[in-house]
């Protein structure tokens, strides 16, 4: 498949989506939220997949949605904004959140509005030194949709939280990794050589562990101290079946590096 607002390949287990409207911030579109959607049935369907990079091409990450596209124009007529959410972000970060795999965002630069909210949907975000995280929705009377009103309390506390929606000031890469928005920041000149490091080491992990770590970390929020403890009873019983276990123990005992196979 031909793209005209993403960038997408996969080489080494790893899977490299760009979102590639530089000239609009790569704010969404009907026709970026389609492209994005299509590369994302490719990872769920290629097991040769071990890892997902999400970033932007030129200055920035993400500026939401573009406001000039016709599913959210402002014009005479109201708009059901709650359609679009419902038919293009609310699946995005239920993707992302659900892929059986480490899910990376490099942001390389603004990242704002929904599209703050998906980087923060990620489970690995790196952010360059100069990028900034705005929660934009207050400027122009919306909520932070996209798990925004659910992730930002959840990382950064509820003072915090409500001090990014109400505002809509920008948060600063350093202040995102201090207030536990993000996983780390680095000069913008290693942000690349960073991320590369995390998708090499992911691409050859114990894929179904990092997948059951990802899933039972999330839905932690859910559960009481027993109940996890019996979830996790259960997938180290699953887990202790699959290849990569046998294999790292091999490797272990035998003073070797594991090949795992994501099985």
């Amino acid at each position: 498949m031909s793209y005209e607002t993403i960038e997408f390949d996969i080489s080494d287990g790893v899977a490299r989506l760009t979102l590639n409207r530089p000239d609009r911030l790569n704010s969404f579109t009907i026709a970026m939220h389609a492209e994005v959607a299509a590369a994302l049935d490719v990872v769920e369907r290629d097991s040769a997949v071990r890892t997902l990079l999400l970033t932007g091409a030129g200055r920035g990450f993400c500026a939401g949605q573009d406001l000039s596209d016709r599913a959210v124009a402002a014009d005479d007529a109201s708009v059901d904004l709650g359609d679009s959410v419902e038919r293009f972000y609310n699946p995005l970060i239920r993707r992302l959140v659900a892929l059986p795999m480490p899910v990376v965002c490099a942001v390389n630069g603004v990242a704002a509005g929904a599209g703050a909210n998906i980087a923060l949907a990620c489970d690995i975000v790196v952010a360059a030194r100069s990028a900034k995280f705005i929660q934009s929705f207050a400027k122009v009377g919306l909520i932070p949709d996209s798990g925004g009103t659910w992730m930002l309390p959840r990382l950064a506390g509820q003072a915090r939280a409500l001090g990014m929606a109400l505002t809509g000031d920008p948060i600063t890469a350093e202040m995102a990794a201090d207030w536990g928005l993000i996983w780390k920041v680095v000069d913008d000149a290693d942000l690349s050589a960073c991320v590369d490091d995390l998708l090499k080491g992911f691409a050859s992990a114990p894929t179904v562990g990092l997948a059951a770590t990802k899933r039972l970390i999330r839905q932690s929020w859910q559960n009481d101290l027993n109940a996890e403890l019996d979830i996790q009873r259960d997938t180290m019983r699953t887990l202790g079946r699959t290849e990569d276990y046998r294999e790292g123990v091999a490797a272990f005992l035998g003073k070797r590096t594991p090949r795992f196979i994501g099985r």
